[in-house]
């Protein structure tokens, strides 16, 4: 069976990775453009099976792109991915030929797969590794009785001392990322966990709001303006009052020495966000949880 081909149009390295990341763990193979231009040349010689299109692109935009591939009379089926969700922007897109569209900071890869799958008549199996997986497999299972300890963690979370915490019930998560949109992924997905988030964009206000607030858990990139995550995870592990809230790093970075660096600064666990969705790292964070506080 042949394995469907996928490229990616995009210019954001996070939207990208992300993306990519996803579809290949589902089985998809991926190329990938940069720019408008790479990316119409790359659909003209390589014909793949399907397009996912930024708009906003250096050299030419997704527009110019959807245009010429009309003009050269070019099927390819094409999902926009863009930061804009103005409707004349996506009736546009769609008037020129366009299958779907996604808002960025509305969706996560998992909806990006299911727009894929739709179009490719994929929607009852994945291909992973070789091998087809039925949907099926991958669904919620039905649950009757009451959620395992480890679901049960939103709602009702215990404190540092063993007893629920206060917050109205709810586990405080602290996302400490500059990206806003690997941000608004995972907080949307936490809050629908029925998690209480807090976000800083920088160090510093990272450390003010761990002051204030007292999370459960902390996210932190490394790569931060101003003050990074290495001296963020400093600064707590040194604050005796502070130095228990686990910290998960999620970063760019993953090299060996940069895990062993945030590991050996008291990290309870590192995530390279090109590896990961935004499920699997609520996942990370569910276990971390259960580990350090049951």
């Amino acid at each position: 069976m042949a394995v469907p081909k996928i490229l990616i149009i995009e210019d954001e390295p996070v939207h990208l990775n992300v993306m990519k990341a996803k579809l290949e763990y589902e089985g998809y193979a991926v190329a990938v453009a940069t720019d408008g231009a790479m990316g119409y040349q790359m659909a003209k010689d390589e014909k793949p099976d399907l397009v996912l299109l930024d708009i906003i692109l250096p050299k030419m935009d997704g527009f110019e792109v959807l245009g010429r591939l009309k003009e050269d009379g070019i099927t390819i089926p094409v999902i926009v991915v863009s930061n804009s969700g103005q409707p004349v922007e996506v009736d546009k897109a769609l008037k020129m030929g366009a299958r779907d569209y996604l808002v960025k900071a509305e969706f996560n890869p998992a909806d990006v797969l299911e727009k894929v799958e739709k179009i490719l008549g994929r929607s009852d199996s994945l291909m992973r590794g070789g091998s087809v997986l039925h949907r099926a497999s991958q669904a919620e299972p039905v649950r009757s009785g009451p959620p395992k300890v480890g679901e049960a963690l939103a709602s009702s979370p215990p404190s540092r001392s063993g007893r629920p915490a206060e917050r109205g019930g709810k586990t405080n998560i602290l996302i400490v990322e500059d990206d806003k949109f690997l941000r608004d992924l995972i907080v949307q997905k936490l809050k629908r966990e029925g998690f209480l988030t807090q976000e800083a964009l920088d160090g510093e206000e990272g450390l003010k709001l761990v002051g204030e607030h007292r999370p459960d858990l902390i996210l932190l990139d490394l790569i931060l303006p101003g003050l990074d995550g290495f001296e963020v995870l400093r600064r707590l592990k040194a604050d005796k009052q502070l130095s228990q809230i686990p910290i998960i790093v999620l970063s760019n970075l993953g090299q060996k020495e940069d895990m062993d660096r945030a590991f050996a600064g008291g990290a309870e666990d590192f995530m390279v966000k090109a590896h990961f969705t935004p499920g699997e790292i609520i996942d990370k964070i569910k276990s971390v949880l259960k580990k350090k506080y049951f």
